[in-house]
């Protein structure tokens, strides 16, 4: 359905002149050719080519969107007919050109790592689906492209997820549920705003209309990003799959719809920076339980995603700054210790932390990568997470929001010992036996070093960040010493947090989520509703045969049918009611056959 109707539509797509005032570049090819679909053409052919060259060209493609994002002139769009409908379908602005960049530059080193971890060509085709569409839809110009390309979006990672069989298929099953629920929201919001502006544009209002439209969009977009409540698909998924499949998924989903939420609340949302400020703090509580490597991990996405709901919800320029540099710096740095963790899990089968340990000495650039990512992730000072963390914290605080500033701090000191958990049993704590163990091949060192190299010098370097950000980080000063000491202080007391709760955190299990009453509730509630209009139409049916039955007896034995009921009106001698009694000459009958079908004009009518 997908791909056949986008086929379609771009070979039905008319060039528009509806905005004079900016011209599309056409003597440039590359600007007029958008870069989600190079992609999605290599995912098409990919599965016909040997692992080499199809895995060569998802490289070059990827990384040719990075460089084509960073690039692009500012302004660049494509404006077309779409279903009927005036659209955009790619324009480059700071959101997208900064999206583009990021996405394609992960997109590249996450199929090396694929290459390199024995991944068959029908998954990194389906990895790079769904990199196309997450492509096409930062790129998109309005909401009703935004929403097509949203829709592929969550086929391409359910198929991506499904690949791999087993366990991924009824984790799949749910992803898949979850997504078409939040698309559909979406999708009614959109409608809805089309209504009420006469456009889809992005330019034709100032995001979503407030009122019902943003509610339904609040809560479509929700889904993708990990709400609470709303997130439990998340760590369910994310552990299933292959592990190189892992590394696309931790990247596009949530942030895609971090794009989506600041399009749709580009002036904030206060209930959606607190939504932000408690995504933070359950994520991490709820990471802190985990055993799981993946599904730490996982957690921790719904947790660090919740900074940058935060920061969009607060909505001033520094804010929107903030949300953006964590959406780059998240990226990173996740997708790096989803590598780690797959590295682990390939060489020694082991999913669960408990039975790790010693594997510093096994397998050491997998360790360094791990620490430079770790560092990153809790915001110690000198890599990138402390620059992005920061300015949202600081933007909160500027706002006087106490309770979102102090929340994302205590969530910053759970992510430190998050992660000294992790490093502690996977890395330095001393295994009872000795693992003997293959090291990373080359293309997954080279993969998680070149995604390293960048955490640490985005975190010494920021200023190369902020060149790309949407807002203003001209109030971000992340190198002052009340930034610094906040830093130090949080990883002292996540080391201190850590070493007093290690005992207590090795024995309790992984929590009990909310989807143990979810999903009881939605099991037992639509298995009510089906059996009670199943009930109702069984009666509905009795009724009608048996009014129908009693039509047919009544045809068949008139007087009998009504010897009974009249009996008892006009007395008990039978005679009055024998048979031939009730005959009525012509002109009653006809009397009696009008008034019947006046009777039933005047009911139709």
């Amino acid at each position: 359905m997908s791909l056949s109707l986008a086929a379609s539509a771009i070979a039905s797509a008319t060039v528009l002149a509806s905005e004079p005032s900016v011209s599309i570049p056409t003597a440039d090819v590359p600007t007029a050719i958008p870069p989600a679909f190079v992609v999605l053409a290599v995912a098409l052919v990919l599965p016909v080519l040997s692992r080499k060259l199809g895995h060569a060209l998802g490289v070059l493609a990827t990384g040719g969107v990075a460089v084509w994002a960073l690039l692009a002139p500012a302004g660049t769009y494509l404006p077309v007919t779409f279903l009927g409908f005036d659209a955009v379908l790619f324009h480059v602005d700071a959101f997208s050109k900064l999206m583009g960049v990021i996405f394609g530059f992960i997109g590249a080193a996450a199929v090396l790592y694929s290459y390199s971890s024995e991944a068959r060509n029908r998954q990194t085709a389906f990895a790079l689906g769904y990199v196309g569409t997450s492509i096409g839809a930062v790129f998109a110009g309005d909401w009703l492209t935004m929403v097509f390309f949203w829709e592929l979006m969550a086929v391409t990672s359910t198929l991506l997820v499904w690949d791999y069989g087993g366990e991924a298929v009824r984790a799949g099953f749910r992803y898949a549920i979850y997504h078409g629920l939040g698309g559909s929201l979406l999708m009614a919001a959109v409608v809805w705003h089309y209504t009420s502006v006469g456009s889809f544009l992005f330019s034709a209002s100032d995001g979503i209309v407030a009122g019902v439209p943003a509610v339904l969009a609040a809560v479509g977009i929700g889904v993708n990003v990990g709400f609470v409540g709303l997130h439990t698909w998340l760590p369910d998924t994310y552990p299933r799959p292959h592990v190189a499949a892992s590394v696309f998924l931790s990247v596009y989903t949530t942030k895609t719809g971090v794009y989506g939420l600041a399009r749709a609340f580009p002036d904030g949302n206060l209930a959606i920076a607190y939504m932000g400020s408690a995504m933070a703090l359950v994520g991490v509580v709820y990471a802190l339980l985990q055993d799981d490597m993946r599904r730490l991990l996982s957690y921790h996405i719904q947790s660090q995603v919740g900074y940058m709901v935060a920061g969009v919800g607060v909505g001033t320029a520094l804010a929107t700054a903030g949300a953006f540099a964590h959406v780059f710096n998240h990226i990173l740095y996740k997708a790096l210790l989803f590598m780690t963790a797959g590295v682990v899990i390939a060489r020694t089968s082991e999913n669960r932390l408990k039975y790790l340990g010693g594997l510093g000495r096994t397998l050491p650039v997998t360790a360094l990568a791990f620490t430079v990512a770790a560092l990153s992730i809790s915001g110690f000072p000198g890599f990138n997470g402390f620059v992005s963390k920061g300015m949202i914290t600081a933007a909160a605080h500027k706002e006087h929001l106490d309770g979102i500033f102090y929340i994302l701090l205590a969530a910053g000191v759970g992510t430190f010992m998050s992660f000294i958990k992790f490093g502690y049993y996977a890395f330095l704590k001393e295994s009872k036996g000795s693992w003997n163990v293959r090291r990373s091949v080359t293309g997954q060192r080279v993969a998680m070093l070149s995604v390293a190299a960048l955490c640490v010098a985005l975190g010494l370097y920021p200023d190369a960040l902020f060149a790309l950000l949407p807002g203003s980080t001209a109030d971000a000063h992340p190198f002052t010493l009340s930034h610094l000491g906040e830093g130090f202080l949080l990883a002292a007391l996540g080391v201190a947090g850590f070493a007093a709760l290690k005992k207590p955190l090795s024995k309790v299990g992984p929590g009990v989520d909310v989807d143990r009453v979810i999903e009881p509730l939605t099991f037992y509630g639509m298995r009510g509703l089906v059996r009670g209009v199943t009930e109702l139409f069984a009666a509905v049916d009795r009724m009608a045969v048996g009014a129908a039955n009693a039509a047919i007896d009544a045809a068949g034995d008139p007087y009998g049918t009504i010897r009974g009921p009249l009996g008892s009106l006009v007395g008990s001698d039978d005679d009055r009611l024998r048979d031939g009694s009730l005959r009525a000459g012509i002109a009653t009958s006809v009397l009696l056959v009008v008034a019947v079908l006046a009777a039933t004009l005047l009911g139709l009518l």
